[in-house]
């Protein structure tokens, strides 16, 4: 079995695959503070109570965008699994950037979801991920990464609202029922949650332009769902795309850089 994890910025999206099945999948908060001890604890009992066997493990594939979180996983799969994490990056994919400007800039989890995509899309395609920042990126008919454009996610909105007004107040993210609003919570969220539909769309349509007219448009991440709802241009929500392109980078390297914890390499 493989482990495959995304640290995020706010969120770690866990997952076992069995092959090229997901078996098990779970959202954790990414606490930054989290030990070496307490994170392969939570790890052996998130496997424990799906009834997978820790010992079934033979490799993990990882994205990390937080740097003090990617030595603890090390260290953690090390010490509980007694496996060496394998990190995807540009370094790893040079192949699919080799168009792109600085190869260096392009985060672990956008790879993952350029290689997913493409294995299960085709290109050109654009992938949106609503995470703590809403990424879009663009993929080229031949598999290629093109690029993409960064928007503050819903939950930054939410808490910028909040945080910079002082008479607003923090407010759950559901959709209301019009956006002509009679109360202050309503306005918020049609203002979050249509206007954040309306930055989608008019990114998607330029991407478009850019790259063509054809592209298949695929969503992923939490917020994903809600958002799509209210726009008509997105065409499917795949919510564990990161994680299958974390399993497609692992095994066409043929799992060359998981080995044992006691390796050196």
């Amino acid at each position: 079995m493989l482990f495959v994890i995304d640290v995020g910025n706010t969120h770690i999206h866990l997952g076992v695959f069995r092959k090229d099945e997901l078996v098990a999948h779970w959202d954790v908060s990414n606490d930054g503070s989290r030990t070496v001890d307490e994170l392969g604890l939570l790890l052996k009992s998130l496997l424990a109570e799906s009834g997978l066997a820790a010992e079934e493990l033979t490799g993990v594939s990882a994205a990390c965008v937080v740097p003090p979180v990617c030595a603890t996983i090390e260290a953690a799969f090390r010490k509980y699994f007694g496996l060496k994490p394998f990190f995807a990056g540009p370094e790893t994919e040079r192949k699919i950037l080799e168009s792109f400007d600085d190869p260096r800039e392009v985060g672990a989890d956008r790879i993952a979801n350029a290689v997913g995509g493409f294995h299960r899309y085709g290109g050109p395609l654009i992938v949106v991920d609503f995470g703590t920042a809403t990424t879009f990126d663009a993929i080229a008919a031949d598999g290629s990464y093109l690029g993409g454009a960064i928007a503050p996610g819903l939950a930054i909105s939410i808490e910028a609202l909040f945080k910079r007004a002082a008479r607003l107040p923090r407010i759950e993210l559901v959709r209301p029922p019009r956006a002509v609003a009679q109360d202050t919570v309503s306005g918020m969220q049609a203002g979050i949650i249509f206007g954040y539909a309306g930055l989608v769309e008019m990114l998607v349509r330029r991407i478009r332009r850019e790259i063509g007219e054809e592209a298949e448009v695929v969503a992923t991440g939490g917020m994903a769902e809600l958002i799509v709802r209210e726009t008509g241009i997105v065409e499917k929500v795949d919510p564990h795309l990161t994680l299958e392109g974390l399993r497609l980078i692992f095994e066409r390297r043929g799992g060359a850089r998981t080995l044992p914890a006691g390796g050196d390499n």
